[in-house]
């Protein structure tokens, strides 16, 4: 029966484990909210992207980058003049450039008209030009939406305009683009599929929902609506000049094909502007938002996509990871259970790795790998404490009856349900002579400081000796020795036990006389049994006691009525006397016929050590 409740409980930690790990995956599927364990799987994915390492770049898009330089080059400060953006364009132009991306935001003229038509008659004369737009939706104002373009003048020299803001997620990496928006009836796409769309001369990309869209007749994944970079690696992975060094003419110098036929972005990298991002790739040296376009545009180019597997995918890791989890935990073999896990959960993450690095494909690591995990630990640690709890309950209940260091013995070698058993022991039964008699002439109180001290005492000399207290019956004590801690020599111990006892009985007596509380002459009967008996836990679901019980148990008693009777206060049966014959000097007494008893039955004194002190009787 115990086993069946632990077993349910296991049950009950993994079903919940699973349960809330795929709540937390279907939440954060559907609310679009960070829980850790979302988190954690953002973590995971960065991971991946900086053990693959960054990857050489395809070569399609380089950038002009207006820098800090730049911006010290002729003293400008920002908004830089349109004249510059327009002399940069026309290099381009005369440079081969296939097309050319602006990522800068020129809603409105400037205080310089000749500066904005040159911007605009350079764009017109490029093969390709794009641009970026904005629909603004002001987070103070709900509902209130704005669409906001190039000046006219620019928007009619360009061959593509789209949306370029990034989202950073639910954390402050940013992983992805928004990948389109609504405007009335308009929708507007992110100008990397523009940049795109130009150069492989296909259509707009179609069918957009959540969770994906058609471009090139691919179907492009997405998350949310945003388009997760594959990116080529840190900063300046992607081929970056000055702005500063394109209008002094030093690229060209150096590289007169440096944009020939190549998508060129224009965008500001300073820090001033703070259009800097923390990638999956590294946290503290920034990304500039152009550069991130730039691998969204290669990876669109060449289709080399993010994808990740869909949300029930990741509730069926989970219920698989619960089911090995169930399996492990009944291997009853700690070194093994631990092996496997760490074993497995090796395994799913390099297979997770492999996908990632040659498909592109992100399986779900963190809440298959935590269930697997939880599903190990949490029902060793709730084994562990039930088994604690246990060791409690027995050391309670023990150190009663035995001394607590074997009681720690028992609980290191012993299951509790092996204490039940048939057993060959030695039962010792002592009282007190005349008790009864005397307690008849004493007051309550004075009753209680006669017994609580011997029986105390009575107590540590059988705990010393390794044997069991089974009760007390007033004065009487019933003790075992044998069990539930095994001892060859266990008749031994039970007479080594009642020649200390008598010892202690006289240090009792002698204390109560110098304490100027004399008591009677007190004596005590023991009587010692060898035989099988049964032993074990006895009583109700409210009271149990750990107790012996069998017909050894009566002979043990009936020798100590016959120290009456025989006038010696330690009296052996011929089994427990054929055990001790070597270590104790004994004497054939007599062979009564005991009440229970149909045939007679030896009995035997102890006179003593062998070797040692003769031990004395007592009369009456």
């Amino acid at each position: 029966m115990p086993r069946k409740s632990k077993l349910s409980l296991r049950a009950i930690i993994l079903i919940g484990t699973a349960a809330l790990l795929m709540g937390s995956e279907l939440f954060s599927a559907l609310a679009n909210v960070n829980l850790p364990q979302q988190s954690l799987e953002f973590s995971a994915r960065d991971a991946l992207m900086r053990l693959r390492g960054p990857q050489q770049p395809a070569g399609d898009v380089v950038i002009v980058a207006i820098d800090d330089l730049s911006l010290a080059w002729k003293g400008e400060q920002w908004p830089w003049p349109r004249a510059y953006l327009a002399e940069m364009v026309d290099i381009l132009n005369d440079a081969g450039a296939e097309i050319v991306g602006v990522d800068i935001f020129l809603f409105d003229e400037s205080a310089d008209p000749s500066g904005d038509e040159a911007l605009a008659r350079a764009l017109s004369e490029s093969k390709s030009a794009v641009s970026v737009m904005q629909i603004f939706r002001d987070p103070l104002q709900p509902g209130s939406v704005t669409l906001k373009l190039p000046y006219p003048a620019l928007r009619a020299s360009l061959d593509g305009l789209g949306l370029t803001a990034l989202e950073g997620g639910l954390d402050p990496i940013s992983r992805s683009a928004q990948a389109f928006d609504d405007f009335g009836d308009e929708r507007y796409f992110n100008w990397a599929f523009e940049l795109a769309r130009l150069r492989l001369n296909t259509d707009p990309p179609t069918g957009a929902t959540s969770t994906g869209l058609f471009f090139n007749g691919q179907r492009v994944p997405l998350r949310n609506g945003n388009l997760t970079i594959n990116l080529a690696g840190p900063a300046n992975t992607i081929q970056t000049y000055s702005a500063a060094a394109l209008l002094e003419g030093d690229v060209l110098a150096q590289d007169p094909d440096a944009f020939r036929g190549k998508i060129v972005l224009i965008g500001a990298t300073t820090i001033t502007l703070h259009d800097l991002y923390p990638t999956p790739f590294s946290s503290q040296t920034p990304t500039p938002g152009v550069e991130i376009v730039a691998n969204a545009v290669e990876m669109i180019l060449h289709g080399n996509y993010l994808r990740e597997t869909p949300p029930w995918v990741h509730l069926l890791a989970i219920l698989a990871a619960a089911a090995l989890a169930a399996a492990l935990t009944r291997l009853n073999r700690p070194t093994l259970t631990v092996s496997a896990l760490g074993a497995l959960m090796l395994a799913y993450a390099v297979a997770g790795y492999l996908s990632f690095r040659y498909a592109n494909l992100y399986l779900p690591l963190i809440g298959p790998q935590l269930m697997l995990f939880l599903g190990v630990i949490l029902p060793t640690i709730e084994q562990a404490v039930s088994q604690e709890l246990e060791k409690r309950r027995v050391r309670n209940l023990f150190t009663r009856f035995i001394a607590p260091e074997m009681v720690d013995q028992l609980i290191a070698t012993r299951d509790i349900n092996s204490l039940n058993k048939r057993a060959f022991l030695t039962i010792l039964f002592s009282d007190i002579r005349g008790f009864t008699t005397l307690s008849e002439k004493l007051a309550p109180e004075e009753v209680v400081a006669l017994l609580n001290p011997y029986l105390e005492a009575m107590t540590d000399v059988i705990h010393r000796h390794g044997g069991t207290v089974d009760k007390y019956e007033g004065d009487a004590i019933i003790a075992f020795f044998g069990e539930p801690v095994s001892y060859p020599d266990h008749a031994a111990r039970a007479v080594r036990a009642a020649l200390d006892m008598r010892l202690a009985l006289n240090d009792l007596k002698a204390r109560w006389q110098r304490e100027g509380a004399p008591r009677p002459n007190l004596e005590m009967g023991i009587g010692i049994h060898s035989g099988e008996a049964f032993v074990g836990l006895l009583g109700s679901a409210q009271r149990v006691n750990y107790t012996v019980i069998g017909d050894a148990v009566n002979l043990a008693s009936r020798l100590q009525d016959l120290t009456k009777t025989y006038q010696w206060p330690i009296l052996l049966s011929e089994r427990a006397q054929r055990q001790v014959q070597e270590e104790f000097e004994t004497e054939f007494v007599d062979s009564p016929v005991v009440k229970g008893k149909t045939e007679a039955v030896n009995v035997y004194k102890v006179i003593g050590r062998a070797g040692g002190e003769r031990i004395k009787g007592w009369s009456g």
